[in-house]
């Protein structure tokens, strides 16, 4: 039984406290609303809590931000939304600019390349262990283990684009549902339950929700390409960013796969350590894990400020990332969480999106490998027609302190936060000795 619907000032404070206190990734910070919300406040059933979560897996984008934003539209409708969407991201922005203000102004400091040579270590290992987690969950049948498979080979070997990737994967997904449900294990295959005929007036308020959240999406980009031209790096920037919003199934570790591939590789605006470095810091910060897209952005206008100083484009470019990210987050909710109950009961869509969760897996296992080559090896050789790790330039100081971090990942309760202190730590000390 719920309790009364809260007013708008304790809506605001609740998501005030959650904003702040969301650490631990999706997992951790969909518990703790669960906690706060259903079990506590009783604000929301949790039969529809569930729904509402399993409907956030459907979307692109973070699904704990988009279920808290579902939240404050079920209460208050989009006034209630978007200020439980906003107050989800803005501590977590906060923190991120702050810390990537003070990585630009430490980086080359040895004992800050110490310090963050165990945080990459600790990255390599979280990873890995999202990777298991992910899989354990998403490759219930062989047809799923044979899309990760692929997928994994197709980015690691191939270099093919992630959306290419998961684009693939939910059409193999839809087209098993038709031919060989089976493949996609019990209740992909299912007919769809028949769902009442949508309302025009459900439809009208979609179309204004999308009309509406399209133009707050691209605003900032129609003034950036109005002040500064296509050609200026914050509009490459914002571009970038805005089409990643819109493929990132499977959260920040997918993510950092495209980045991989193409911010650390054909456009060279970062190199693989500073990518793990901002995933590391995004790790320590509340608020989705995707607000490691801020920092790649902040480091790419850095190094490409003109006309602007340093400071002032990184800034701009940080602020670009996270609206162009999370904007599309309430085009999502506002235009379909009306739409729940009928999106749930398309057998096709639940199908494809098990199967492209599945190549997930194998794109974040490409990230995996794309980690530990990076941070373990100084050199790679051409192997066969494909670049691998030279085995002579390994790091051994690197390859201690991962096997450090795996240890009390995998084997003790330190956690995240533990294992990014200890080897951060453990860096810092071997660095000075």
């Amino acid at each position: 039984m719920t309790e009364p619907k809260p007013t708008l000032s304790e809506l605001t404070a609740e998501f005030a406290r959650i904003g702040c206190l969301s650490f631990g990734g999706p997992a951790g910070q969909i518990a703790l609303m669960h906690r706060r919300l259903v079990d506590e406040r009783r604000w929301v059933e949790e039969s529809d809590y569930l729904a509402a979560l399993n409907f956030c897996h459907l979307l692109p984008g973070p699904e704990a931000q988009q279920l808290a934003t579902w939240v404050g539209w079920r209460l208050h409708g989009g006034v209630g939304g978007l200020i439980s969407g906003l107050l989800f991201v803005l501590p977590g922005v906060a923190v991120m600019l702050g810390l990537s203000l003070l990585y630009v102004s430490a980086v080359g400091v040895s004992w800050f390349d110490a310090l963050f040579l165990g945080v990459k270590a600790a990255v390599l290992a979280i990873v890995a262990q999202a990777v298991m987690r992910i899989a354990g969950r998403a490759l219930k049948t062989r047809f799923h283990q044979m899309l990760a498979v692929t997928a994994f080979l197709a980015m690691a070997l191939l270099a093919i684009d992630f959306p290419w990737v998961i684009g693939a994967a939910a059409l193999a997904g839809v087209a098993a549902a038709r031919w060989r449900p089976a493949w996609n294990g019990a209740g992909h295959g299912a007919p769809a339950a028949p769902s009442p005929q949508a309302s025009g007036s459900m439809i009208a308020a979609t179309l204004r929700s999308v009309t509406l959240w399209s133009a707050i999406w691209a605003a900032p980009l129609a003034l950036v390409a109005v002040m500064l031209g296509f050609d200026h790096i914050l509009w490459d920037i914002g571009t970038f960013f805005a089409k990643l919003a819109i493929v990132t199934f499977g959260g920040a570790y997918a993510v950092l796969a495209y980045m991989a591939q193409e911010a650390a590789g054909s456009l060279g605006w970062v190199t693989p350590a500073q990518m793990a470095d901002g995933l590391g810091l995004a790790e320590t910060t509340p608020g989705p894990l995707i607000l490691v897209t801020q920092h790649i952005g902040f480091l790419a206008a850095w190094a490409n400020p003109a006309p602007f100083s340093p400071w002032v484009a990184a800034v701009l470019a940080a602020l670009l990332v996270s609206w162009v990210t999370f904007a599309p987050c309430f085009l999502w909710i506002f235009a379909l969480a009306p739409w729940i109950d009928k999106l749930r009961s398309i057998a096709a869509l639940q199908a494809a999106l098990s199967a492209l969760t599945a190549a997930v897996v194998g794109a974040i296992g490409s990230l995996s490998l794309w980690f530990a080559a990076h941070l373990l090896f100084a050199r790679e050789q051409r192997v066969a027609g494909v670049m691998l790790p030279d085995p002579a330039s390994l790091d051994l100081l690197a390859f201690g302190l991962a096997l450090l971090a795996a240890v009390l990942l995998f084997r003790t309760r330190a956690g995240v936060f533990g294992t990014l202190a200890a080897t951060a730590a453990a860096g810092l000390v071997a660095g000075q000795l």
